[in-house]
């Protein structure tokens, strides 16, 4: 009995340690698996990092307004991103036409070496008037130097001023049969322009030719050589003589032909595009516009709050200084009415919705410097989710593949005032001057550490603007780069909608350059052209009809832009844009006609139509052919159309053929309150 007991108490005993040692190893197993799962998700972790950039492409959701076939486009899709038919008789043709057009030669007055000041925009304009300033002159022109590339500290080496930002073969090899040019000055020359022997030019925006003909030619001849400094985005007028039409087309040459953007720029530009139109989706270009020269020039401190106010009327009176603007003080609401600040992104998204674009529209926001930062993109977000930038499409690799090796720069560092003693500020007082003096404010808030961290941060201290610092000018040069991406990804968007354009005032901007290069490019496209000043008085109203119905302002609305888009809105812009920019409209002198579509017999005596399409050259036979074969494809496609297509176009309509509501009904009498 004792010996049965005992050898169950040993089997027990046994089992008992062999279950502690194996809990024991599952334990340690355990620590060791949850060890491997810790490695292996640091390593995810540290590997996806960089595609979080661009993690957008992935949110991309469908939209319910497409069509669910790829193949197959209904009116509705039309209505947003179709092509405009009565400007599709309009071609891109800049070649030469007058005889004779001798071809230059290196036997000529001499050399013409220019610094370019300023952003992109009027980087792009002034290159383009310097090679027809050349071209009149008969010099040889020297790679023009981009003084925002040259400044910078600690850029890559790798590219030097002009290669900054574009291509310099494809610039020379381009620009072979209209103007010699040369990568630097002869060795001789290059010597007295270091000891400053030539004669130094600084022409203004919108100069004569007459100027050059008569002040710097024969300065030329006499020198050999001339320097031009461009600082306010462009030096020759924008309208030329008829005589002279020849150099509007070698403008549109260099512009859209010979300026070409470095292979890396163009490589992650396409590939932006590429993201955005993945599923066979199209999508939209916005440029906000809301730059702080911009806003400065026009007065539109009044729109911002706080320190960015201040900032803007500081740079203003930096232009009044300068002698760029007379007016010092207006007021910003009255010029808003007027149309001449830019759109705010809140009212871009209700025009965006009035037009029927749905929340899920895929929106590129275009421009390196949105002033007032990402809180005032924050209402546009709200109602477009799919809403995104560069860099929520490119990775940090990629973006760094565009800027290339830089060595590193230490941080900017805030300097504090010398704090004054008391005994200073008794000393300041008594001198503050005769008496009644009024009593000293009182003291002010504390400014905290955060507040004057920033690029901005010495509006606090100090009543004059710091000089910039290395890692201000190598953002600057950084900027050249990001504008470069957002311009080829707004040139080839299916629309584009600009917050602010140069509509008769002002130097070029970013979005009067795109859809310059879109109306050459493709004028069929849809480019949205708005009259700032309509739709601020329209979207401001408070009449009974526009107020208690839902669908007469956006009818309005609807109307404007849609017809914006048309030949209407072209030759809007022909006549407020193209006198102080050529890039912005440059039509007819770069353009032609096809035969098929230039049959405007029917259209209304002295319409925009026939204005449009009157002083057009007809397209070679070559070109003609070519898009009626596409045209045909197009027509065969509309044909093609199911009923499924009218049932959408009757729901995008729909509302047109509502009558006005005249009086509000009871659930309106709820919601609103006329005295609000």
């Amino acid at each position: 009995m004792h010996s049965c007991s005992g050898s169950r108490y040993q089997f027990w005993l046994a089992l008992r340690v062999r279950m502690k040692s194996k809990i024991k190893w599952a334990a340690l197993g355990g620590l060791v698996l949850s060890f491997m799962s810790l490695l292996v998700h640091l390593f995810l972790a540290k590997s996806s990092a960089s595609m979080m950039h661009y993690s957008s492409i992935s949110a991309f959701t469908e939209d319910l307004n497409y069509p669910e076939k790829p193949g197959r486009k209904g009116a509705g899709y039309r209505k947003l991103w179709g092509k405009v038919k009565a400007l599709e008789a309009l071609q891109p043709y800049a070649n030469r036409r007058s005889m004779p057009y001798p071809v230059p030669h290196e036997q000529n007055n001499g050399f013409i070496y220019a610094k370019v000041h300023g952003d992109f925009e009027k980087i792009k304009a002034s290159i383009c008037d310097l090679v027809a300033v050349s071209r009149l002159l008969n010099a040889t022109l020297v790679i023009p130097e981009i003084q925002e590339s040259t400044q910078s500290k600690g850029i890559s080496s790798k590219f030097k001023s002009f290669s900054y930002l574009y291509n310099e073969e494809q610039f020379i090899s381009v620009l072979a049969n209209d103007v010699v040019i040369a990568k630097n000055l002869p060795h001789d020359l290059m010597e007295g322009r270091k000891r400053k022997q030539y004669p130094i030019f600084k022409p203004k925006r919108l100069s004569s030719p007459n100027y050059y003909l008569q002040d710097v030619l024969p300065k030329l001849k006499s020198a050999k050589v001339v320097g031009l400094i461009l600082t306010d985005g462009g030096c020759l007028q924008s309208i030329l003589p008829s005589s002279l039409v020849e150099y509007q087309r070698l403008r549109c040459r260099v512009a859209y032909h010979a300026l070409h953007f470095r292979a890396e720029i163009v490589e992650v530009g396409n590939q932006i595009v590429k993201r955005l139109r993945g599923s066979g989706q199209p999508y939209l270009a916005y440029h906000p516009g809301l730059k702080r020269d911009v806003l400065a020039y026009h007065d539109c401190a009044e729109l911002f709050q706080d320190v960015h106010t201040e900032l803007i009327q500081f740079r203003r009176k930096q232009m009044i200084k300068q002698g760029i603007i007379k007016e010092e003080s207006v007021d910003s609401h009255s010029l808003k009415a007027n149309g001449s600040c830019p759109l705010m992104p809140e009212e871009v998204g209700l025009l965006l919705r009035a037009l029927g674009y749905p929340p899920r529209t895929r929106i590129y926001l275009a421009g390196s410097e949105t002033f007032g930062g990402q809180r005032v993109v924050i209402p546009l977000r709200a109602m477009y989710t799919n809403l995104v930038d560069r860099t929520s499409l490119c990775s940090k690799q990629e973006l760094a593949k565009i800027v290339g090796p830089e060595t590193p720069l230490p941080l900017d560092s805030f300097e504090f005032p010398p704090a004054h003693s008391a005994k200073q500020l008794k000393k300041e007082w008594e001198k503050a001057g005769p008496r009644p003096r009024p009593l000293p404010p009182p003291p002010d808030r504390p400014i905290y550490r955060h507040e004057k961290e920033g690029w901005y941060g010495w509006i606090a201290e100090k009543d004059s603007e710091p000089e910039p610092s290395p890692n201000d000018l190598r953002n600057r040069a950084h900027r050249l780069l990001w504008d470069a991406i957002d311009y080829i990804v707004s040139v080839e968007a299916d629309a584009f909608f600009p917050g602010f354009d140069n509509d008769g005032s002002g130097w070029p901007d970013f979005s009067s350059l795109i859809m310059g290069h879109r109306l050459y490019k493709m004028a069929s496209s849809r480019t949205y052209r708005p009259d700032r000043k309509y739709l601020a008085q329209l979207i401001n109203s408070t009449r009974d009809n526009l107020y208690y119905s839902r669908l007469n302002l956006t009818l309005s609305i609807r109307e404007h832009l849609n017809k914006s888009t048309t030949e209407d809105g072209v030759m809007r812009e022909f006549l407020l844009s193209r006198p102080n920019s050529f890039l912005s409209h440059p039509i007819p002198e770069c353009s032609c006609a096809t035969l098929k579509n230039t049959k405007i017999g029917n259209s209304r005596k002295g319409s925009n139509l026939q204005i449009l399409y009157q002083g057009q050259d007809e397209c070679p036979k070559v070109l003609d052919q070519g898009l009626n074969s596409d045209e045909s494809q197009d027509d065969i496609a509309d044909e093609s159309e199911t009923p499924e297509d009218d049932a959408d176009l009757g729901l995008l309509e729909s509302d047109q053929s509502s009558q006005p509501i005249t009086a509000p009904t009871s659930e309106q009498d709820e919601e609103m309150d006329p005295d609000d």
